[in-house]
């Protein structure tokens, strides 16, 4: 009973093994880069006309009868093939064409049986076959077109050799990935002479280029000289003013002592001449106080009494007149009372009446001869007042001539100043060759005509004074309308000069 038990267990793995074995060998997997075609068996394969007689099996697994149906595979792989093909253009031109044609059998079940049928057991020969078919139709779309046609426009070319070989790729069950036309060579230089003249273009352009690259580096170059130059420059003036004040320092340093000698010798005369103005000045003061001012006192004193003596003769005189007026008057009122009383009388005598007119005439004379005699007598004080005025002026200016003379001037300043620069009212064109220095000793020239005056003034009283002093008098007397003052007394004639000044250019 056991030894059955391991008959049994024995067969039953012994036929285990076999159909292992027997499923191995029918049992085959389509790659995903390949195809199965299995033949030997009525098969019908969707998408394909019925009774093909094959069977395509393509990523997945299927049982295969060894002995009864053939399996083989078809590479689905990416396949190339090397074009160069020698053309004629349309204009008669001799090119050759080099280009790369990647193509692969379909993936749908027609183009795989097409690809079978025909590249089963050539699969090798495939990229010959390939060429082949597109070297002829490249060969017919290169005549219909030009050299520049191809140059410009490669898609057009690519495009249209794929067009044209589509119908018969897809008979052959193959689709083209990609098609490149890598070169067209030119035998006889046409593409090399038609690409001349924008060859010469293009280097003319890079010729300008690069000599507007070089002309803006040489600019550059020389600023950046130029830079150096200045810069250099600069340095050079820097180092020089630098040095100018160092050598001015030294010098300064060299001059301190002669210069702080000078300095201090010009302060000692500064100081000195000032200490000689305030001399001047106090001297000036102190003849103001102690000869101008009394003499100024006096001479007003003696004008004031004068004039006060003038104005109490006029009163006088002019009271006598006015006394003698109205005697006068009270007598012509009672001579012609008394007059036209004896008219009255002799009335009624026609004789009386000669008498009365005669009277009456006699009466009015004596009126008038009244008034005549206090107008005479008025006058005459009033001339003896003047006559004491102009003798006490003449006494002050015997006096203090100096300061009566300076006083005067004092006052008549303005005018003398103007009178001095009238000289320049005619003057049209006036030429300064030494500038502000010249006018203003010009305008000095002018007003020192004043001071001529004043000269003049002291040299006429100097001779009067002398000529008094021979008389033994010490006055100047003025009356009768013949006294003699100075500068503006009444009685006088201003002293003038008359300093002709002509237009001149300088």
């Amino acid at each position: 009973m056991p030894m059955f038990v391991g008959v049994v267990a024995g067969a039953a793995v012994l036929a285990l093994i076999v159909v292992v074995t027997l499923f191995k060998l029918m049992w085959r997997v389509a790659e995903p880069n390949e195809a199965l075609i299995i033949s030997g068996s009525k098969h019908r394969t969707e998408g394909l006309e019925e009774g093909m007689g094959f069977r395509i099996v393509t990523g997945r697994g299927t049982l295969v009868l060894p002995g009864v149906q053939a399996v083989r595979k078809l590479s689905l792989d990416l396949n190339e093939t090397e074009l160069s093909v020698d053309c004629v253009t349309h204009q008669g031109i001799p090119l050759k064409v080099r280009g790369v044609v990647i193509f692969k059998v379909g993936d749908d079940f027609v183009s795989i049986a097409n690809a079978g049928r025909r590249f089963l057991d050539q699969q090798k020969l495939m990229a010959e076959r390939v060429h082949n078919v597109f070297a002829g139709h490249l060969r017919s779309i290169v005549g219909g077109l030009t050299v520049e046609d191809m140059i410009r426009d490669r898609e057009k070319l690519t495009g249209q050799t794929r067009a044209a070989c589509g119908t018969e790729m897809e008979k052959l069950g193959l689709i083209v990935d990609s098609l490149q036309i890598h070169e067209i060579e030119d035998p006889t230089g046409y593409i090399k002479n038609l690409a001349m003249p924008h060859a010469a273009a293009v280097q003319r352009d890079a010729r300008i280029a690069q000599a507007e690259a070089n002309r803006l580096a040489t600019e550059a170059e020389q600023a950046s000289f130029a830079r150096m130059a200045e810069a250099t420059r600069d340095s050079e003036i820097l180092q020089a003013g630098y040095q100018a004040e160092r050598d001015k320092a030294g010098a300064k340093s060299r001059q301190a002592g002669p210069l702080a000698d000078a300095a201090a010798r010009q302060e000692v005369v500064v100081q000195e001449t000032r200490v000689a103005e305030l001399e001047a000045q106090r001297r000036e003061q102190q003849l103001q106080a102690d000869v101008r001012k009394p003499a100024d006192a006096s001479a007003y004193e003696k004008r004031t009494l004068a004039e006060a003596e003038r104005d109490a003769r006029i009163s006088a005189a002019q009271a006598k007149a006015k006394e003698t007026e109205l005697a006068a008057s009270a007598e012509a009122t009672r001579v012609k009372a008394a007059a036209a009383a004896e008219a009255q009388a002799t009335e009624a005598r026609g004789a009386a009446a000669a008498t009365a007119t005669r009277a009456t005439g006699e009466a009015e004379a004596a009126a008038a001869r009244a008034k005549g005699l206090a107008a005479a007598e008025a006058t005459r004080a009033q001339g003896l007042a003047e006559a004491e005025t102009i003798k006490a002026r003449a006494a002050a200016l015997a006096e203090n001539q100096e300061a009566v003379v300076a006083q005067q001037l004092a006052e008549n300043w303005p005018q003398i100043v103007a009178a001095g620069a009238g000289a320049f009212s005619s003057v049209d064109h006036m030429v300064l060759l030494n500038g502000a220095d010249g006018l203003s000793d010009l305008f000095a020239k002018a007003l020192t005509m004043g001071g001529t005056g004043l000269g003049l003034a002291r040299q006429l009283l100097a001779s009067m004074n002398e000529t008094s002093g021979a008389n033994g008098t010490g006055e100047m007397e003025g009356r009768g309308g013949g006294a003699a003052a100075v500068n503006g007394f009444p009685g006088t004639a201003p002293l003038t000069q008359k300093v002709p000044v002509q237009d001149e250019e300088v």
